[in-house]
């Protein structure tokens, strides 16, 4: 709901793309900037106390977007305020995931993504058509308001999951702090994530197309905030349905395969997404994206908690959650300046190719990605 209602309040205030993509650059920089201390930090906290704060604060920064609406500030101020958004986020993400798989097990880990990206994505179809609806019958700073309760009640709630399983200690613990690239050398060091973030990384990077929705909900579609909230919600209807009717799949044989297809084939979608002119089939379009980026969701995240071990966990997921936080974010910066200068259907044509040569790229310079085993049958890897 916070970034449905900041992309539409700010576009209608601007109607300019560069203040869309300064939206997503924004959140983007303190990942990059703070990802090493956040791993670490994790790594020796609470990761459900991290996760509750993370949270809570959020909550804080949605009761500061309604004053900022409010009282009309300028975008500066909101830009501000999203900057805080990702100092949050970037604590939120690491511990959150690497939360999961301290309270579940292993042998579980597989339908446990199917079923939270399930609800995450329930949460992302009902945040946008409520922000959508919403903004027909009341203010900005009402819809940022109901954001700050969700928050906080999300910290509240954190704070009633089972106790994490206690870590092992690490006999190097006091070496490996000072190393910061732990999380980075494992990642470059793994012949299967490294492969698996760089597809997420550089296609939804380029493909990404959330961001420039109320651009094509306003000029090119000519529907209303209704319609928007429609839009931005599509996907987030193909996520849920693929992860349930995905719990009713036999385990991929060749899951690093299947990635590779599913990314060639958001990149495809992308495309057509970028020419089409009718409502309808812009929705069904968006709805087979999510789905195909669910599947690429459930692989990916299954895929780091089977690989990395426990002690680094956090660390990992902090430069995880770089490439995930850059693909979105940073896409969605790279999304509104594409659009300045080349247009906005040129820019989502565009990025759909790159996906498309993205997943040809990676599958020729990564073959044991293709190869890879089910992912119930890998083992942590060595630090």
């Amino acid at each position: 709901m916070l970034n449905a209602t900041v992309g539409w309040e700010l576009y209608a205030r601007t109607h300019s793309t560069l203040v869309i993509g300064a939206v997503g650059a924004v959140q983007v920089l303190p990942v990059i900037a703070l990802f090493v201390p956040a791993g670490a930090l994790v790594d020796r906290s609470d990761r459900r106390r991290v996760t509750a704060i993370a949270a809570s604060v959020t909550g804080v920064i949605g009761i500061g977007l309604g004053i900022a609406s409010y009282v009309g500030a300028p975008v500066a101020v909101y830009l501000a305020l999203l900057i805080t958004l990702g100092c949050m986020t970037v604590l939120h993400a690491p511990a959150s995931s690497s939360l999961i798989p301290l309270i579940v097990p292993r042998e579980a880990l597989v339908r446990t993504n199917r079923i939270s990206s399930s609800f995450q994505e329930t949460a992302q179809i009902g945040g946008p058509a409520l922000a959508g609806l919403a903004l027909i019958f009341f203010p900005y700073y009402m819809v940022y308001a109901f954001v700050a309760l969700t928050g906080i009640a999300a910290g509240l709630l954190y704070q009633t999951l089972p106790a994490p399983r206690a870590v092992p200690p690490d006999p190097n613990a006091a070496a490996v702090r000072k190393d910061w690239r732990v999380g980075l050398r494992f990642i470059f060091n793994s012949p299967l994530l490294l492969p698996a973030l760089t597809l997420d990384m550089f296609a939804v990077l380029f493909a990404g197309v959330t961001q420039l929705l109320p651009v094509i909900a306003t000029d090119i579609l000519g529907v209303g905030p209704l319609g928007y909230g429609v839009l931005r919600a599509s996907q987030s209807i193909g996520a849920v349905g693929m992860a349930t009717f995905g719990g009713r799949l036999t385990h991929w044989e060749r899951p690093g395969r299947v990635l590779l297809i599913v990314v060639a084939l958001f990149g495809a979608v992308t495309i057509a997404f970028g020419l089409s002119r009718s409502f309808p089939l812009s929705v069904v379009l968006l709805v087979a994206m999510g789905a195909l980026d669910n599947i690429s969701v459930v692989i990916r995240l299954t895929l780091e908690q089977m690989v990395v071990p426990d002690r680094i966990r956090g660390r990992v997921s902090a430069v995880h959650y770089v490439f995930i936080g850059m693909s979105n974010e940073l896409g969605g910066a790279e999304s509104g300046v594409a659009a300045y200068f080349l247009g906005t259907i040129p820019a989502i044509v565009a990025g759909g190719a790159v996906a498309i040569a993205v997943a040809g790229f990676v599958a020729v310079k990564w073959r044991a990605l293709g190869t890879m085993p089910p992912l119930e049958e890998l083992q942590p890897a060595k630090e």
